[in-house]
């Protein structure tokens, strides 16, 4: 078949076992335990207050702009964050479940390399690259 593209599977990784699952459900954990450390000082750091204290400080546009720009990079900080750690529960759950490390696309296991990189990942390595070339442009950069 001219024009058709050869892909190529790397071997499927062995199921977790239990010492891996603990090392991974530590350091979920832990990360969330951090998590939510950052969003709270980010939310202190950035309160309402910190907003009219800048505001104040010059009444004009140049001040109010510099303002909103730090209230809101604050904000997209605490939502970064937010997305992170609701993933994070997520994986959580499948661990209490049964269903982590497993692909949730060809149901192959997940390697534990991947998942200590990514103790979030859903996707195998090879289903996760297909997912990122097919689902950049709704995802990705536009103008």
């Amino acid at each position: 078949m001219l024009g058709a593209v050869k892909t190529t599977r790397t071997p499927a990784p062995e199921a977790l076992d239990t010492h891996e699952l603990d090392s991974l459900r530590r350091a979920i954990h832990a990360r969330i335990a951090s998590l939510r450390e950052e969003i709270r000082a980010t939310l202190i750091r950035n309160d309402a207050e910190h907003y009219l204290q800048v505001a104040d400080q010059v009444r004009d546009l140049e001040a109010e702009s510099f303002a909103d720009l730090v209230v809101d990079v604050g904000l997209a900080e605490v939502e970064r964050d937010l997305v992170e750690l609701r993933s994070l529960e997520r994986a959580l759950r499948r661990l209490d479940d049964g269903s982590y490390g497993v692909c949730e696309v060809c149901e192959r296991a997940i390697g534990f390399e991947r998942l200590q990189a990514a103790p979030a990942a859903v996707r195998c390595v090879d289903c996760q690259t297909i997912y990122e070339r097919t689902h950049f442009q709704q995802y990705g950069h536009t103008l």
